[in-house]
């Protein structure tokens, strides 16, 4: 399918492995311009060296720590107005209540939370500026799917998913879709390390965390491009009618829950 992204520019957090990766790799594919963002400068300038090589498209990088509101403001200003900007940096940690003290759950929202809604919100003004665009925030499956182990993720997912709704049924008044992805566990470095932490709490033994995969509806974590698909469809004008709306993508495993 066509996606007919050709000629947008894109900005898109976390960009420098795992999920923001594969987003910036599809959107590339699909003829965006990139904009870049990552806290880990080397890696960043290393994937848009190579973005831009594979896919013909411009790709720049900006190093920032998005936890700074005043690198957030400057990062805005030096990007100035994109067509799509994807959410996607986060980090928070795995534990339980007892686990986490009040630095942890801090920095975690700092980023995840706070540094979504920041950017979002210098970017949804440059936005209606321009005459529109379209927000897409990677948000997380736990916001539905509580888990004690990951009370944190579940907490700041959960928050995000009501500022995307929230948001999102407003914004078309100003030209804007405002639009979440929610993945269940993705094969990533950091689920591996969330998912033997996880093992640690259910299992009694964090070297076991893979039997937790057996409980998945497809035996899997999703793949980093069955994330950014849906993440690139959203962004697109295929998806012209949907705002307000957060898809979630975990292979049935809410659903499994419910039941």
């Amino acid at each position: 399918m066509d996606l007919a992204l050709t000629g947008r520019t894109a900005l898109v957090t976390g960009a420098s492995r795992g999920i923001g990766a594969a987003v910036a790799d599809v959107l590339a594919e699909a003829g965006c311009a990139l904009r870049l963002v990552a806290r880990h400068e080397p890696a960043l300038h290393r994937y848009a060296h190579r973005l831009a090589a594979d896919h013909g498209v411009e790709a720049t990088p900006y190093p920032t720590d998005l936890r700074d509101p005043t690198a957030v403001a400057a990062l805005a200003e030096a990007v100035g107005a994109v067509d799509i900007l994807v959410n996607n940096a986060g980090d928070i940690p795995g534990g339980t209540l007892a686990d986490l003290d009040d630095l942890a759950w801090r920095r975690a929202f700092e980023l995840k939370v706070f540094g979504t809604i920041g950017l979002t919100r210098h970017a949804y003004a440059r936005m209606k500026a321009a005459g529109g665009g379209v927000i897409v925030n990677v948000i997380g499956a736990s916001a539905e799917r509580y888990d004690a182990a990951f009370i944190a993720g579940s907490t700041g997912n959960a928050a995000l998913v009501a500022f995307t709704r929230t948001l999102g049924g407003v914004s078309p008044a100003d030209g804007i879709r405002v639009a979440g992805v929610s993945p269940a566990p993705v094969d990533t470095e950091r689920i591996v390390t969330l998912t033997r932490a996880m093992a640690g709490t259910h299992l009694g033994d964090p070297d076991r965390y893979r039997e937790l995969f057996d409980r998945f509806p497809f035996g899997r974590p999703a793949s980093t491009r069955e994330i950014a698909d849906a993440v690139a469809f959203l962004a697109s004008d295929r998806s012209a009618y949907t705002s307000g709306t957060v898809l979630t993508v975990d292979g049935g495993l809410t659903a499994r829950a419910a039941v």
